[in-house]
């Protein structure tokens, strides 16, 4: 198989893994936006609530944030968000079935305003988009990493 239709294959693949995690939480899922550590904080009014017509449905309210984002294979990530109304952190999922993207993964805290957990990436992996879903025990939220290998002798 060449590389451009190895490319195209495993870019396909992400685009129907993000589309399939998306339906699988209930349809329409707010995605947190992948933001590195670069950027300031938003002040504490913007963290607010929307209102309920513009929250997504119940099931798919809950906000996961991946850091670093983008993050090379093999490193470590922490992540973290809150539960959305769920009783508190129970699992976090990283890739689909057969390709996953994290291992060792470790809740540090399940708190479901605050939640923490960790995880290694795979050294499997390549430059690309995978899902990460957290399960929070009533409420489930989904967010994109984007991996990405550093040039050699980099």
């Amino acid at each position: 198989m060449s590389v451009k239709s190895s490319l195209l294959r495993h870019g396909r693949l992400a685009a129907g893994t993000a589309l399939a995690a998306a339906a699988i939480a209930g349809g329409t899922i707010g995605v947190a936006a992948a933001a590195t550590g670069d950027h300031p904080a938003a002040p504490a009014a913007a963290a607010a609530q929307p209102p309920a017509s513009e929250q997504p449905p119940e099931g798919a309210r809950a906000v996961v944030k991946v850091d670093p984002n983008p993050a090379a294979p093999g490193g470590e990530v922490t992540i973290t968000g809150n539960c959305g109304g769920g009783k508190g952190l129970k699992k976090v999922i990283g890739g689909y079935p057969g390709h996953q993207i994290l291992k060792d993964v470790k809740i540090v805290d399940a708190n479901p305003e605050a939640f923490k957990a960790t995880a290694k990436l795979t050294t499997k992996i390549g430059d690309g988009v995978g899902p990460v879903m957290v399960d929070c025990d009533g409420e489930a939220g989904v967010t994109l990493l984007v991996t990405h290998t550093p040039p050699a002798g980099g």
